[in-house]
């Protein structure tokens, strides 16, 4: 088995990701790069972006309850943005702390982690794939990837 990178090599290939897909924020890391991160660096910080009923019906990242938290990016089930997205984010994150957003297929989690970036959030990550990944050919998710399909630690209560 390969060595696990270290935190400032997970840093590092992030931020390649982000300057190969042109990202606005520091950068990507797959599910597994994520859990390794926040295992390796005490200061790095997880945030959900899905709703409330995402995380109760799908289940949601088991990690630290003082590293990781929830913040919806779109209210359920009006759909409308968390108005004080930014200021939750705040609240609990420091501008220099690395902070992974997480959502169900990595697309609500790229926007956070823009808007994060273009408000002074250094280490601002989105994780690929998400939580529950891709579409199969059945419309179906959790079956080609994401962090469930990777086996990653998750719960569902």
């Amino acid at each position: 088995m390969a060595p696990t990178p270290t935190a400032p090599k997970l840093i590092e290939i992030a931020k390649q990701r982000a300057q190969e897909k042109g990202l606005n924020y520091l950068g990507a890391l797959t599910p597994e790069e994520a859990w390794n991160l926040l295992n390796e660096d005490e200061n790095a910080v997880l945030v959900d972006v899905r709703t409330d009923a995402e995380l109760d019906w799908v289940g949601h990242v088991s990690f630290s309850e003082d590293r990781s938290f929830h913040v919806e990016w779109n209210n359920y089930p009006d759909g409308m943005r968390t108005p004080d997205f930014l200021a939750q984010i705040a609240s609990r994150v420091e501008p220099h702390q690395p902070v992974l957003f997480i959502c169900r297929s990595g697309a609500r989690s790229h926007h956070a982690a823009t808007l994060a970036a273009k408000h002074g959030f250094e280490f601002a990550i989105n994780v690929l794939e998400g939580f529950e990944g891709d579409k199969n050919e059945n419309h179906q998710r959790s079956s080609i990837n994401g962090w469930r399909f990777r086996g990653l630690p998750w719960e569902q209560h």
